[in-house]
């Protein structure tokens, strides 16, 4: 694994939860292999819902794979995240001008950015400074039609390639499931509140014992026409720039006012 080096092309790296083998990946390489250097570093199997999880403990393993044509490309034995941090320090031995990932096959709006695997290894990457998208389309079918993914997922990226913005942008695209001549275009939104009423249906196995499968309804409380919620049910890819600042700024300058009080 030798030291990426392009000064006449950026370095773009491109990840999912999916696995290496999933179309939406493809996808995505797709879309980009003409903006640059493009090296593909994936998980070796599905990674859904894993967050922010990274191996502890176990040995992560990592090889070369030939799925994408002309494309330097490795599977890895673990989480989104660790994908990441393997490939800026064992595969690239630089950061890369920009991280992609997916394009997941299902939703990642609202509530799931917190538990996507997707937007998960993007966040890593704006957390080590580096500037990254996750992109989701809104279907879940092995054979999802990605036309219009690619078609925006190259948009956004060469606009970004050719723009400084700031070193930890990160951004969460979801691209509704319609044809690619039905959208209407980028909106840039916030995250609605919006998350699944969940229950667990309790069954039996052949055994007699019992488990537990997790189901539910996805409930829209945020009625706003700002949110990706609301551009999605309207045929807009939705654009929400998001951060790995978790503070809460508005209740921490009350709380500086109220808390004090008690010292």
């Amino acid at each position: 694994m030798s030291k990426v080096k392009s000064k006449e092309q950026p370095v773009i790296l491109v990840t999912n939860d999916d696995g290496v083998t999933a179309p939406g990946i493809k996808a995505l390489v797709e879309a980009v292999k003409h903006l640059g250097k493009v090296v593909v570093v994936a998980p070796d199997k599905p990674q859904s819902g894993m967050g922010h999880a990274i191996t502890i403990g176990h040995p992560l393993r990592m090889h070369a794979v030939h799925y994408f044509e002309g494309i330097e490309a490795y599977q890895c034995s673990g989480t989104p995240v660790d994908c990441v941090k393997l490939a800026v320090d064992k595969v690239l031995h630089r950061k890369p001008d920009i991280c992609l990932s997916g394009i997941n096959h299902g939703a990642n709006h609202s509530i799931n950015v917190i538990y996507s695997g997707t937007m998960s290894a993007a966040l890593e990457a704006s957390i080590e400074s580096i500037p990254s998208i996750g992109f989701s389309l809104l279907d879940y079918s092995i054979e999802a039609d990605f036309t219009g993914a690619r078609k925006y997922a190259g948009i956004l990226v060469e606009h970004l390639l050719k723009r400084k913005y700031d070193k930890h942008l990160c951004l969460n695209v979801n691209i509704p499931a319609v044809d690619a001549s039905l959208l209407k275009g980028l909106k840039v939104c916030h995250q609605a509140y919006a998350k699944y009423e969940e229950k667990f249906d309790e069954r039996i196995d052949p055994h007699g014992k019992k488990y537990y499968w997790l189901t539910g309804d996805f409930v829209n409380f945020d009625k706003g026409k700002d949110t990706d919620v609301w551009a999605l049910k309207n045929n807009y890819v939705s654009v929400v720039p998001v951060q790995f600042d978790l503070t809460h700024y508005k209740l921490k300058a009350k709380l500086e006012q109220t808390l004090t009080k008690l010292n």
